[in-house]
C-alpha cells in the first residue's frame, strides 16, 4: 500500500498515512481537529546515461563552419637561405 502526506489546512500539520489507492482518509487534524488535505510530491526520478542534454542529439561535425580555417604564412625559401651575393 502506497504512503501519503496530508497536511492540515489551518495549522499546517503534515501526517503520514498508508491506505489503498481508492480509499479516502477523512479523519480530522490529529493536533487542531480542522479538515485535511492531501499533499503531492514529486517522484524521485534520476537521468542517468546519455541522451538527456541537448548536445548529445547533436551530430557531430568534422570540421567548424564559425571559425576560418588558420593558415601559417608559408616561408620564403629566397630568404631562409643565406645569400650568395653576402658569401663573397
Amino acid at each position: 500500500m502506497p504512503l501519503y502526506d496530508y497536511q492540515c489546512s489551518k495549522c499546517g500539520h503534515v501526517v503520514e498515512v498508508r491506505h489503498g489507492f481508492d480509499d479516502v482518509y477523512g479523519e480530522p487534524c490529529p493536533k487542531c481537529g480542522s479538515a485535511l488535505k492531501r499533499v503531492f510530491n514529486p517522484a524521485p526520478i534520476v537521468f542517468k546515461g546519455s541522451g538527456f542534454y541537448v548536445t548529445d542529439s547533436r551530430k557531430k561535425d568534422s570540421g567548424t563552419k564559425d571559425a576560418p580555417a588558420k593558415k601559417e604564412p608559408a616561408k620564403d625559401a629566397s630568404s631562409s637561405s643565406p645569400s650568395s651575393e653576402s658569401a663573397a
